[in-house]
């Protein structure tokens, strides 16, 4: 499938942690005429020390993720150049407020949503956002064989509560289609047919809202 037969110029990949959007991101710029947005979330010098402490680590660790996002889709605007290239991204801006919802005390939340508002407001937005969706013992599971290891000790509980706040944005989303893969345990790194048909679903056209696929590999 070539950028030309995309009905989008601007796609954003979620999922919860170890969900595989970033592997999933990487397999499409690979085959794909896209300029590819990466998260450097290993640059984040708080991320070892909130797994361990995140009372204390907390809103550092979100503000350093909010300002890196920020700069990184920030280029997408002065590029002005969406009509005429494919961007795909493993995140999306509001990834920002729901992971600093879920980690942030009431008031320091209420600044940090203040913060962030003002920021998105100068930012263009996904014309199609995917989610990886995959229960939480299955993303334990691949979280543990990724090896890194300050994720090691993330509780089912923690994943639940991110999945449950993405879940809660999807239903109040009217402006943009989003397209929910229910993998379950697919692997679409060793089977290719998993991966080919949630390309080919990429490449259909969809109305704002949310869209729901369990994904069946051939």
């Amino acid at each position: 499938m070539t950028y030309e037969e995309f009905p989008y110029s601007y796609i954003a990949i979620e999922g919860n942690i170890g969900s595989g959007k970033t592997t999933f991101t990487e397999r499409l710029g690979q085959e794909m005429p896209c300029n590819l947005l990466l998260e450097q979330f290993a640059d984040n010098p708080f991320l070892p020390y909130f797994y361990r402490d995140p009372l204390r680590y907390a809103f550092p660790l979100e503000l350093f993720f909010m300002t890196e996002r920020y700069k990184q889709l920030q280029t997408l605007g002065i590029q002005g150049d969406l009509f005429h290239h494919l961007f795909i991204a493993d995140y999306a801006f509001v990834k920002t407020l729901l992971f600093a919802r879920n980690n942030l005390p009431a008031d320091e939340f209420r600044i940090f949503q203040k913060l962030w508002m003002v920021l998105e407001a100068g930012l263009p937005k996904p014309q199609l956002l995917v989610y990886l969706h995959r229960p939480v013992e299955v993303l334990q599971s691949l979280i543990r064989q990724r090896g890194r290891s300050y994720e090691q000790n993330i509780k089912g509980e923690y994943l639940q509560q991110l999945q449950d706040l993405y879940f809660e944005y999807f239903r109040s989303e009217s402006q943009m289609p989003v397209l929910i893969f229910d993998l379950q345990d697919a692997d679409f790194q060793t089977n290719d047919g998993y991966y080919q048909e949630m390309l080919r679903l990429i490449g259909a056209s969809y109305g704002p809202g949310v869209h729901h696929i369990r994904i069946q590999g051939s």
